[in-house]
């Protein structure tokens, strides 16, 4: 039987969809026990092409409505192994091309050359990486995620080696030994409870996005979308939310965030997106910011502000 191939995410319903799950998607308000007013739990993937796009939407909902929410991450489990043959995709070569057109729809670099130069074999390994780093500390283990996403999507590193995992915990300031004996032992069992949860909730793709308030009223945010769309889900949940204004300026914004694209600058700062590159160029020129190039787009880094 013909099954939904994971790593074929479909940029029109902004999907990484699981193979063989459907049904409606619930919620568990035992999940998250957050004094905040509006729980948020997040299904994601290391690999998901679509959770990239969504970078700029979910760091501005944190620099906006981060006094109001809790966002807890969980993993899905995009991609078990190569033990399928589905949607024009049978091994590693054939996601290539399909993460460039990614890349260019969603207006966040993404190199597919990683699957013709060093293929990942699954996704769990630094899925299991990104537990064992939760249980450090849960604001290093959300770094510890966006810096392996820039190695696999940018850097073409293969992120299940333990030696990219490493390198990614350290930018992160997690401990590493603590981090591979958690990753050899418990984080497996948290993997394996992410993995029953999404079951349970009937998640069927990523990212997906349960919003819940303390009175068990909940929306559900299905698939990469508009910004409007996540900050909707919140305010229909507490009507009363303010919205925290937060400075914008280049300098401010890597002090909040060490790297950005110019797509996540433009939604941070304001700034049309056809001016955005040019600005972050010229903080590059000067030696305050580090640009580094892909085939389909660049990323600043924080270099002396």
């Amino acid at each position: 039987m013909e099954t939904i191939n994971p790593l074929l995410c479909d940029p029109e319903t902004g999907i990484c969809e699981l193979p063989g799950v459907a049904g409606n998607a619930g919620t568990d308000r035992s999940v998250n026990e957050s004094k905040k007013a509006v729980q948020v739990i997040y299904f994601t993937d290391p690999i998901c092409s679509t959770c990239w796009g969504i970078e700029p939407q979910l760091r501005k909902l944190k620099l906006e409505y981060g006094d109001s929410i809790h966002i807890d991450y969980r993993m899905g489990g995009l991609l078990p192994d190569w033990n399928y043959n589905s949607g024009g995709i049978s091994k590693p070569s054939d996601v290539a091309h399909h993460w460039d057109e990614v890349s260019a729809h969603y207006d966040m670099p993404i190199d597919g050359d990683v699957w013709l130069e060093d293929p990942l074999a699954s996704s769990f390994p630094p899925s299991i990486a990104f537990k064992a780093a939760q249980l450090q500390d849960e604001h290093k283990a959300i770094s510890f995620l966006r810096n392996l996403r820039e190695m696999v999507f940018m850097e073409k590193k293969n992120i299940t080696q333990w030696q990219h995992l490493e390198t990614a915990a350290l930018a992160a300031g997690l401990d590493v030994q603590q981090l591979k004996t958690h990753f050899e032992g418990a984080a497996k069992t948290l993997f394996e409870a992410d993995l029953q949860l999404a079951g349970k909730m009937g998640v069927r793709g990523f990212p997906t996005l349960f919003f819940a308030d303390n009175k068990g009223n909940t929306q559900t945010v299905y698939g990469a979308k508009p910004y409007a769309a996540y900050e909707s889900a919140i305010v229909k949940l507490f009507p009363g939310v303010v919205k925290q204004s937060y400075p914008n300026t280049v300098k401010e914004l890597f002090q909040q965030y060490n790297s950005l694209t110019a797509n996540e600058f433009s939604v941070l700062s304001g700034t049309a997106r056809v001016d955005s590159e040019g600005i972050l160029n010229e903080f590059s020129k000067v030696g305050k910011l580090e640009r580094f190039e892909t085939k389909n787009g660049a990323i600043w880094r924080q270099s002396e502000m």
